[in-house]
């Protein structure tokens, strides 16, 4: 087929593309949408726990950690520990995982974990600055401090002595160990959406469109 006719093949197939002659096949996910009745045995346990805690029902992380379901316990018990049982408080808590779904652009995060971070006492402006992808202003000190360190554990992957100390001083040894833990294990979880392609449940807005930084 000679150069013209391909170039007026395409040319036609972007005008027809246009005018909404033609239907765009939408990609097939890349796991499957769980429910507990499609659970198999050995998935089944994580699934009934996942359903207690989760917003997204078996949807966001828990898909593709169910394809692993013991990897996906040992994961499921460890974002247990640093959502309900950590040292660093909630409020601060919620501010790192959402400092961390900015970052990659995580969806189902951002989705998830900026309701609780707002209902844990961060300001809204705070998060409003914080999804335009800029430095919030206004922070109190002890989001300071955790933005600061969070923001360059994940950007220049050191923690200056000023801003460790800062830490430490505001949450003890404990609570630096399972502030680190928490952007390093949500790094995990945003890593696993990434891949499967998670997104918020359906008929939701998506907290990042597209086009936005």
């Amino acid at each position: 087929m000679k150069r013209s006719q391909v170039v007026a093949i395409s040319a036609a197939a972007i005008a027809l593309l246009a005018m909404g002659s033609v239907k765009v096949i939408s990609k097939e996910p890349r796991y499957q949408p769980l429910t507990m009745d499609m659970l198999k045995p050995e998935q089944k346990n994580l699934g009934e726990q996942v359903m207690k805690v989760s917003s997204v029902g078996l949807g966001g992380p828990y898909a593709p950690l169910l394809q692993s379901p013991e990897m996906g316990q040992h994961m499921f018990d460890l974002m247990g520990y640093l959502r309900f049982k950590t040292s660093v408080p909630v409020k601060l808590n919620e501010f790192a995982i959402c400092i961390i779904a900015r970052q990659w652009r995580s969806q189902v995060e951002w989705y998830a974990h900026g309701p609780l971070a707002a209902k844990a006492g961060v300001p809204q402006e705070v998060l409003d600055q914080l999804h335009a992808k800029k430095r919030p202003s206004n922070m109190t000190p002890d989001l300071t401090t955790v933005y600061d360190f969070v923001t360059q554990l994940m950007d220049k992957h050191e923690v200056s002595d000023a801003t460790f100390a800062d830490a430490t001083k505001l949450l003890g040894q404990q609570g630096v160990v399972d502030l680190t833990a928490v952007a390093g294990t949500y790094v995990a979880v945003a890593s696993l959406l990434a891949v499967s392609e998670g997104s918020v449940p359906e008929g939701k807005e998506l907290p990042f469109k597209p086009g936005e930084p």
